[in-house]
């Protein structure tokens, strides 16, 4: 019998435990206090002077001390202020001042549900993830971007990069204008910028060497908040050997029969260091009227090129259109965009006679 009354008490203080509301918290940034959240009913404190000394030498007595939610007055007095917690709701900015009105001291309150409850501020697209990351090259430059829900607006609240999968080490800042961030650990500094869109960042290891080999992942954490002061945070790893892709093929004519093409300018140096593999699809008859006709035809043969230089084709008489695309020769890299040339229209003028000859 004894037994079974301790077991029900431990039981009890468990689920007591397991159920507070919130969960957790920790600062973001100076002044910015996440608030992890279980959906049920809570309180979180917060305070306004952090000393009975300063209250006592910049306001007089604790309750002259008004709060403010989001600019409205708030009925506590004090320098305590318990945040209601109930599912998401709670987040703001919470203000406290003087009786005089003068700011006293300020605290951000963001909102994290629980990790098991579906992400709402980012969509994923396409089946990918919510981070989507590429690079045009080996410079240790690379842009991930993502993309709103459509039914909220949203801003970065937070970015965390490094080389190491463990973060205490790793201390990040901003700049006064908040789209500037530098990550800083022992394995070095990582630099990123938010897009003047919003939906993306680009970010630079300053001490990644091209030329070695990567032996460590990049781990990249985004916190997106909502206007509503709801946080989440998508986080993604990789080498850069994963996500490059290079940029279009430049391409050109040498003569009717004759078609060339180079490296992309921003492809890392030298060539036979970081060779590319080029795919040629040879076209008899294209989308006219498209953008890109290698996407919306029928290629008659495509085959594989290895080239560290400039390399030259020679196309097929009955071809309309050649395209061209390339990825790193030496990993299961991502394909550039494909990159086109037409025939002129002596050409076209000239497989109509030879079509009307057969007839």
């Amino acid at each position: 019998m004894r037994f079974s009354v301790v077991s029900i008490i431990i039981c009890a203080l468990l689920q007591e435990v397991s159920g507070q509301n919130p969960k957790s918290h920790w600062t973001l940034l100076p002044n910015i206090l996440v608030v992890e959240v279980n959906g049920t009913l809570g309180q979180q404190p917060l305070t306004c002077l952090e000393s009975a000394e300063e209250v006592t030498g910049r306001v007089g007595q604790s309750r002259d001390i008004i709060w403010k939610k989001d600019g409205v007055e708030e009925r506590q007095r004090g320098n305590s202020y318990l945040v209601g917690l109930e599912e998401s709701l709670g987040g703001g900015n919470y203000t406290c001042h003087n009786k005089d009105g003068s700011l006293l001291n300020y605290t951000v309150v963001l909102i994290q549900e629980d990790e098991t409850k579906r992400k709402k501020i980012l969509v994923k697209t396409d089946q990918e993830d919510y981070l989507k990351c590429s690079t045009q090259n080996y410079s240790g430059e690379f842009h991930c971007s993502w993309t709103w829900d459509p039914n909220r607006l949203g801003k970065v609240a937070f970015i965390r990069a490094r080389r190491v999968p463990d973060d205490d080490d790793t201390h990040c800042s901003v700049d006064t204008s908040g789209r500037h961030w530098t990550c800083s650990s022992p394995q070095g500094d990582i630099s990123c910028s938010v897009d003047s869109t919003g939906r993306g960042i680009s970010c630079l290891d300053k001490q990644h060497c091209p030329y070695a080999e990567e032996t460590q992942h990049i781990y990249l954490t985004v916190h997106v908040q909502s206007d509503h002061f709801l946080v989440e945070n998508y986080s993604k790893r990789f080498y850069l050997s994963e996500i490059v892709k290079p940029d279009k093929v430049n391409i050109s004519k040498v003569n009717e029969r004759t078609v060339e093409w180079s490296y992309p300018s921003s492809w890392s140096s030298p060539y036979s260091y970081f060779p590319l593999t080029f795919q040629i699809a040879q076209i008899r008859r294209g989308c006219k009227k498209c953008d890109n006709p290698c996407t919306d035809s029928k290629a008659i043969k495509t085959m594989l090129v290895n080239s560290t230089g400039i390399c030259r084709f020679k196309v097929k008489h009955d071809v309309t259109t050649v395209c061209v695309r390339a990825k790193d020769a030496l990993c299961n890299s991502q394909w550039s965009e494909w990159s086109h040339i037409r025939r002129g229209r002596e050409h076209q003028k000239k497989r109509k006679h030879r079509q009307n000859k057969r007839q």
